[in-house]
């Protein structure tokens, strides 16, 4: 555990403070504050809100393992959503995978069996980065193409993975109907 001590001076008055973060995997920052000066508070506070966002980002950086593949979608039923696809746990809680999973049925999927083609193709796409980009313009998770037609869904769509998977799920389900039905398009052709 590394622990750093941090004092500030402002002006004639000194306010002092530790920040104390547990750098071992797994553990949490802890932040405690000793002589409350309203700069030194507001310094520690806007500190806190830092180490809060970076954990979260941390978080849905992760790749949940390696991609199963699924089945292809049988041909005598049409390629129907869930023919033969595989039956898909629900990732890791905090990562984009998991906000994705949990989205799923808000478009009508099961996520337990539409889950594997969505993070086959998003892993090749973009590796589930939000700030993924390639030489085409392409960006985030869905690689929206421009990635601005993102901003349909919100302003925050060049960093906020949920915006992106919100759009990334209504493109597949305007253009393939189902995450499956991408899948074996994507695997036809190597896009979707």
């Amino acid at each position: 555990m590394t622990v750093t001590a941090v004092m500030a001076i402002t002006g004639v008055t000194v306010a002092g403070y530790f920040v104390l973060r547990a750098t071992q995997p797994g553990a949490g920052a802890v932040i405690a504050a000793v002589l409350p000066s309203s700069q030194a508070m507001a310094v520690l506070e806007q500190q806190r809100q830092q180490m809060i966002v970076m954990d979260a980002a941390a978080h849905t950086m992760h790749l949940v393992g390696a991609p199963k593949v699924a089945a292809v979608p049988g041909t005598s039923s049409g390629g129907s959503a869930g023919a033969g696809t595989v039956s898909f746990p629900p990732p890791n809680p905090g990562t984009a995978q998991s906000i994705a999973y949990n989205l799923m049925s808000s478009f009508g999927y099961d996520p337990k069996t539409q889950f594997g083609c969505l993070d086959n193709i998003w892993t090749r796409e973009s590796n589930w980065r939000y700030n993924a980009q390639n030489a085409s313009g392409a960006y985030g998770i869905p690689q929206a193409l421009p990635g601005s037609k993102m901003a349909s869904v919100g302003p925050d769509w060049q960093t906020n993975p949920a915006t992106q998977i919100k759009w990334g799920l209504g493109y597949i389900q305007g253009r393939y109907g189902t995450p499956c039905n991408a899948w074996s398009f994507w695997e036809a052709n190597g896009w979707y």
